[in-house]
């Protein structure tokens, strides 16, 4: 660890690696094991490391050395804000990807992966398990039920609970969730060309969520978040809107 500026109030436990350029704010609790990549900013009064919340798992003294499980792993250039809490994983390390920022009292638990370049706004609870790809906004005190994957580039908006998985690039709001076409704006400024935009749209408005009966080319960088929502097995995805 270099270069660091770690708060005299922040508490480092057993079994945490810190990289270069990390900020660590007063009050922060960091309990092992863990992994804190390069240049990463952790905000006054952030949790990251506490036992999974599962019956069957032990509730462990991390602090006193007690490194039972899978960890949490942040990579480079991430930024978690005040109040946030990141629990370890059960079987594997709890991951925010790089340059995502997970904010104020936002809650991210056990086994979660978030994609790079993803943003968890303020409030926002994710529960154990769920799959979020790169580049996702979920909006404030959005709700995440477990297990769900959700494609890259999708908007989700402030409040929705969502129960069911979302395609690459979908819009998605309202309780109960309705898919509400396609994040266009994210499409473009993630560099993909106007005709496979055009294609995601007609395949969605088809109702094709699935993107099962689409015959269409995909290129490059789509087709590779393409590609991890077909991998997705037992695909529930959310409802099109009438």
């Amino acid at each position: 660890m270099t270069d660091a500026q770690i708060s005299p109030l922040a508490v480092i436990g057993p079994g945490v690696e810190l990289g270069t350029g990390v900020s660590v704010g007063p009050g922060a609790v960091i309990l092992g094991p863990c992994v804190i990549e390069d240049d990463v900013y952790i905000g006054a009064s952030a949790l990251i490391g506490s036992p999974p919340e599962m019956t069957d798992q032990p509730q462990n003294a991390a602090w006193a050395g007690e490194l039972a499980h899978a960890g949490v792993r942040i990579c480079r250039g991430a930024v978690v804000r005040e109040g946030a809490v990141i629990h370890q994983g059960s079987h594997r390390p709890t991951t925010i990807g790089a340059g995502a920022w997970i904010l104020n009292r936002a809650y991210v638990a056990h086994d979660v992966h978030i994609g790079a370049g993803t943003t968890v706004s303020a409030g926002v609870s994710i529960g154990g398990h769920c799959e979020i790809g790169a580049r996702v906004n979920l909006g404030l005190n959005a709700s995440v039920h477990q297990r769900v994957f959700i494609g890259a580039g999708c908007m989700v908006g402030m409040g929705t609970p969502l129960t069911r998985d979302l395609p690459p690039y979908a819009k998605a709001f309202g309780s109960p969730v309705r898919v509400h076409g396609v994040n266009t704006i994210g499409m473009q400024r993630f560099g993909i060309d106007d005709t496979q935009i055009t294609a995601l749209q007609a395949a969605y408005a088809a109702g094709d969520l699935v993107l099962e009966r689409t015959s269409h080319a995909w290129s490059e960088p789509l087709a590779a978040d393409i590609g991890a929502w077909r991998a997705r097995e037992s695909r529930r995805p959310a409802i099109l809107v009438d």
